[in-house]
């Protein structure tokens, strides 16, 4: 009973040594613990304020090869992202692909003063501030975003260089059947006008059934506020349809009777009814991110074959791989949800004998529309097949080449 009591003595003694201690600033920190001081030196500063990545994870983006790097401003805008890096379907905001601002700089918006006209044929025209988009109902969805100039080329060294030039966000922000409705959109409306904040004023028409359906006006990107070079503080999103349509920093959207020539249209219409079909809305398309031409597999045996594949036309249904050039495909396992109009990652079990390979992967989606080769575009148009060209967005399977030592190139090349 003693023992006990003196032990607890003890323990109240300890503890409120310990309590002045604390107040006073006399104890040490525990092992593996840091004072505040250390904890506000300017490099943890850096860590609490927004975090940071290990500085064994080195992914960046890296300029288009097609494009002047920098341009005519000194500046470096279409940047792509490192898809055979990445995990999952997510792209992290600031891996997030980059095609294009119209004009020399981000514009740097102060939310306060930002807002977004609806008007047009409506019934009531409307003006909303950040604050007030935010009062009102929102979703989440996650959707991919592509730029038409997504395009393989066999001097393309990387997966990064071939298809970079999309990437996959959860979004978050307000559907745009609702601003419109709210307006009251009148008889005889079929289009819309989008337009952003950027210094050349461009814009895009869209089929007013697609602004109804499922158009987002987003806010948000990945958990946080848009990025800057990703639209801050408002970006319409257009779930399947090409890049251009996506447009940052949108500030109003006008319903009209027609088609509007844009500056974002322009050189994004054909007259050839066939080659406009295979426009706007991105086809059924998938890539094989590991392994991809410029990597190396270390020789023979067991190896996760993995991917990712998206649709504009809705969700991925289901994903093919041929380790043997087309000869024969096998079913791969989706290993993410299949959303629709998202990135669906997808692997498949491979033992490879170290013998030269041809890697390829073909998707199809919920419409029933499969991935094709180029081959097949080819007679499609009537292209001798050495010499297919793509018309509309390119989303031919592409095949990568494993060499005898494990190398891996383009398989176009």
């Amino acid at each position: 009973m003693g023992s006990r009591l003196r032990n607890g003595r003890g323990f109240l003694k300890n503890s409120v040594a310990l309590a002045s201690g604390l107040t006073m600033g006399a104890v040490k920190p525990a092992l593996g613990q840091s004072s505040m001081a250390e904890a506000m030196s300017p490099k943890n500063k850096e860590l609490i304020a927004y975090g940071d990545r290990s500085k064994y994870v080195t992914s960046k983006r890296i300029p288009v090869m097609e494009r002047m790097s920098p341009d005519m401003y000194g500046l470096t805008f279409h940047v792509t992202t490192p898809l055979q890096d990445q995990l999952g379907i997510i792209t992290p905001s600031s891996l997030f692909y980059v095609a294009t601002h119209r004009g020399s700089y981000v514009p740097e918006i102060n939310p306060a003063e930002h807002r977004l006209m609806i008007h047009g044929m409506v019934e009531r025209p409307l003006v909303f501030t950040m604050d007030e988009l935010k009062r009102l109902p929102y979703v989440t969805r996650v959707y991919f975003v592509e730029c038409a100039g997504n395009r393989a080329q066999a001097r393309h060294k990387t997966v990064q260089e071939t298809h970079g030039l999309t990437s996959c966000a959860e979004w978050t922000g307000v559907p745009l059947s609702l601003l419109l409705k709210e307006a009251g959109v009148q008889n005889g409306a079929s289009w819309i006008v989008a337009e952003g904040a950027e210094e050349v004023k461009g814009g895009s028409s869209l089929p007013l059934a697609k602004a109804l359906d499922d158009c987002l006006v987003a806010y948000g990107m990945n958990g946080e506020a848009l990025r800057p070079q990703q639209g801050f503080p408002l970006r319409l999103i257009v779930p399947g349809f090409e890049g251009i349509h996506q447009i940052k920093y949108l500030r109003r959207v006008k319903v009209v009777d027609r088609y509007y020539m844009t500056y974002d249209d322009y050189g994004h219409i054909n007259a050839d009814p066939k080659a406009a079909a295979l426009a706007l809305q991105i086809g059924p398309k998938s890539v094989i991110t590991f392994p991809s031409a410029g990597q190396q597999l270390p020789g023979p045996g067991f190896y996760e074959i993995s991917g990712l594949a998206w649709s504009g036309g809705g969700a991925i249904r289901k994903v093919e791989v041929s380790t043997n050039g087309g000869q024969t495909w096998q079913d791969a396992e989706l290993r993410s949800p299949a959303y629709p109009m998202a990135h669906t990652r997808f692997g498949l079990h491979w033992k490879w004998d170290g013998k030269e390979s041809v890697l390829m992967s073909r998707c199809t989606d919920e419409l029933g529309t499969v991935q094709p080769t180029r081959a097949e575009v080819a007679k499609f148009w009537g292209d001798p097949p050495e010499r297919a060209r793509v018309r509309g967005n390119d989303n031919t399977i592409q095949p990568w080449k494993i060499a005898g030592d494990g190398s891996v190139t383009n398989g176009l090349s």
